[in-house]
């Protein structure tokens, strides 16, 4: 029998774009991102589903579900235990649903070593929820495995958030070329987004370098809009919450409120969707 959110969501088609917000740097604000940016499309009035595809569950988490109830994950979904509409969670903020994870996830790495094709799993998943949605968020995990190859192959594009830190650029290149590979092996359609400079500190002479080291390295895939250190975004999963939802006055809620307007767009989109209901 189908949930209530499953008929809900089944009402209005659509073609939603992929995104993945990866990095295989730990630290960077790679959820934070995933969470607010999500967020941020839901109160423009586009429909989103955010997809956590990292076991520590921190986006799952972050927007008011805890993952010690979650029965159905993309790991369930991705070896064919369950059906995605099963797992899809409604979140906290408008027009905004969450496919959550759990630790069970880690077991996925290993489950589809043996699989041919195994890269795919995630895209044939989320094929089957694409026209439900404007846009679909991938969170990745920290690191270039498997699960987060399966991300990069279902994208259309990737979002890389950098830390205004020293090592910075450490990994960076590596990840870069990464999507190279992707795009010729798995995903040649696979675009970068974009290069999201975060935890920026204008007190600190080194940020300010790192961002023209970025600009100046990799010139044009840098986004105009730069994620400011800020308290309340660090304060906000606590709540479950996103920082949109948690304070819409902050710093950080600005600064991703002017990333979604960048991404918008970027893709030619309207700063304001009509109505999704």
């Amino acid at each position: 029998m189908a949930t209530k959110i499953a008929t809900d969501l089944l009402k209005n088609k659509k073609m939603g774009k992929i995104i993945a917000i990866a990095n295989q740097k730990g630290g960077v604000g790679k959820t934070t991102t995933a969470v607010n940016l999500s967020a941020s499309l839901g109160v423009l009035d586009y429909k989103v589903l955010l997809v956590d595809a990292d076991p520590q569950a921190n986006a799952t988490s972050g927007v008011g579900v805890d993952p010690s109830t979650v029965t159905i994950s993309m790991y369930e979904c991705m070896i064919g235990q369950a059906d995605i509409l099963q797992g899809i969670k409604k979140a906290d903020g408008p027009n905004l649903y969450i496919m959550p994870a759990n630790l069970d996830l880690v077991g996925a790495e290993i489950e589809l070593i043996n699989y041919e094709q195994r890269e795919t799993f995630m895209k044939l998943v989320l094929e089957k929820v694409r026209d439900m949605f404007d846009f679909i968020i991938i969170d990745c995990s920290p690191s270039l495995g498997l699960i987060t190859l399966n991300a990069l192959t279902a994208a259309d594009s990737v979002i890389v958030p950098v830390q205004c830190e020293f090592f910075a650029l450490e990994g960076l290149a590596k990840l870069i070329n990464t999507i190279k590979i992707v795009q010729t092996r798995f995903n040649p359609n696979l675009e970068l987004e974009g290069i999201l400079m975060t935890m920026y500190d204008a007190r600190l002479s080194f940020a300010k370098q790192v961002v023209m080291a970025v600009k100046e390295q990799f010139k044009g895939l840098a986004l105009d809009t730069i994620i400011h250190r800020n308290t309340r975004l660090g304060e906000a999963p606590s709540f479950g919450k996103s920082v949109i939802m948690y304070d819409i006055q902050s710093t950080g809620a600005v600064n991703y409120i002017n990333l979604t307007k960048e991404i918008l767009k970027k893709n030619g989109l309207p700063l304001m969707k009509a109505s999704n209901k």
